[in-house]
Formats: structure tokens, sequence, C-alpha cells
């Protein structure tokens, strides 16, 4: 699939057996009476995501929360669950440090449907530190059980 060049550059650059000579001003532009604008030829598409035009944002899959395993989805819970608990526990670096740590976890499941080994052992060290403020809440215990599951201890 090739696109031609528009007249102030803002489009995909072409190539290919699609893209026309007059498109790139290769000899039959708009003076010598070709088009200004070359053609755009689609075969056969499946499974992609096309556009055309400025300013376009184009997500070719899924849309929303990726599936997750069933443990990863009881870390999301519990995540979810501290991350609001949190809010409301007097603030401290520790506790700003791991509130930073599960957003990006609830993001990265989110997205993915899992976290990676080395932020669930962060979340884990970042409980430690943090447990002054998360010890007394079940939300932190339940973080805690959930990446102990997840990381084999």
């Amino acid at each position: 699939m090739a696109m031609a060049d528009t007249e102030e550059g803002s489009g995909v650059g072409g190539g290919g057996a699609d893209h026309t000579a007059g498109a790139s001003g290769g000899g039959a532009g708009p003076a010598g009476g070709g088009r200004a604008f070359g053609d755009i030829r689609f075969g056969k598409v499946s499974g992609s995501a096309v556009g055309i035009g400025d300013h376009n944002h184009i997500v070719n899959g899924r849309q929303g929360e990726a599936p997750c395993d069933p443990a990863y989805q009881e870390l999301l819970e519990a995540v979810r669950q501290l991350a609001d608990d949190l809010r409301r526990v007097v603030p401290s670096p520790e506790v700003g440090a791991l509130s930073d740590e599960l957003d990006q976890a609830q993001d990265e499941i989110q997205r993915t449907g899992r976290a990676g080994a080395g932020r669930l052992a962060r979340i884990r060290v970042m409980l430690q530190d943090a447990s002054a403020s998360v010890g007394m809440l079940a939300s932190g215990v339940a973080v805690g059980q959930a990446v102990g599951a997840l990381l084999g201890g």
C-alpha cells in the first residue's frame, strides 16, 4: 500500500508500484496538466487500520482492558482498592512512591493483562517501605498477598 505526498508535505511518503510520478512532481504536475495529487490504491485490506488526512489517531487492536489471568485480575482489584485507600493516609515519600508504582501497575495490567516481575518486586519492596502507613490497611495486605502469589513466595 502506498500513499502519495500532499503539496504541503504533510502526507505520508509514497513509494512502491502504486505511487504515481505526477504526485511527487516527477514531470506531470499541475503545470503540465497532470494531477496535483497522486492516486491511492488499496487492494484487499484485512486486519489493518488506515487513516487518510491530517491529525489522525489510528488504533488497530482491542480497545479497553486486556483480558486478565484470574491472579492478575485479583491483583488489579487489590491495587485499585489500595490506591483509593492511600489517598486517605498521611502523605509521605514512601506512600507517594508506592502510589505512583500502583498507578503504573494498574495501567500495565489494563493494557497487557499482566504486570512484569520487576514491577511486582518493586511493589513488594515499596509495601515494606511504607508498612507504617499501609500495614493497617486490608487492601495493603491483599496487594502483598497477590504479589507474593504471582512472584512465588
